[in-house]
């Protein structure tokens, strides 16, 4: 299993950017897929964003398109969640997650990724 730990979350206006950061330790990201989910109170955790671990290619929620960008950096042991022009609904905690990477198949739900860090906090004011 990769432990993670995400930082990077704060208090943002409307329309400003964030740059969230998740660091591995226990193993290294190779053969992993890296995700970024988020949770608002009360909700389902949703999918954000994944990126390939093979290709490097990148899968987005639709509500995110267009404003949310996955990286990785894998000497590091590092992905990272640019969030630009971000909307109060945006306002959720966010996970990143990894899961063992496989040629035929792209994970976009929680039960697709066995390892998950503790979350950070993004609140957006109007």
């Amino acid at each position: 299993q990769v432990q993670l730990v995400e930082s990077g979350g704060g208090l943002v206006q409307a329309g400003g950017s964030l740059r969230l950061s998740c660091a591995a330790s226990g193993r290294t990201f190779s053969n992993y897929d890296m995700s970024w989910f988020r949770q608002a109170p009360g909700k389902e955790r949703d999918f954000v964003a994944v990126i390939r671990w093979g290709s490097g290619r990148t899968y987005y929620a639709d509500s995110v398109k267009g404003r949310f960008t996955i990286s990785r950096d894998n000497a590091k042991n590092t992905v990272y969640l640019q969030i630009n022009s971000l909307k109060p609904e945006d306002t959720a905690v966010y996970y990143c997650a990894a899961g063992r990477s496989v040629y035929y198949f792209t994970g976009t739900s929680p039960a697709d990724f066995g390892s998950w860090g503790q979350g950070t906090q993004v609140t957006v004011s109007a």
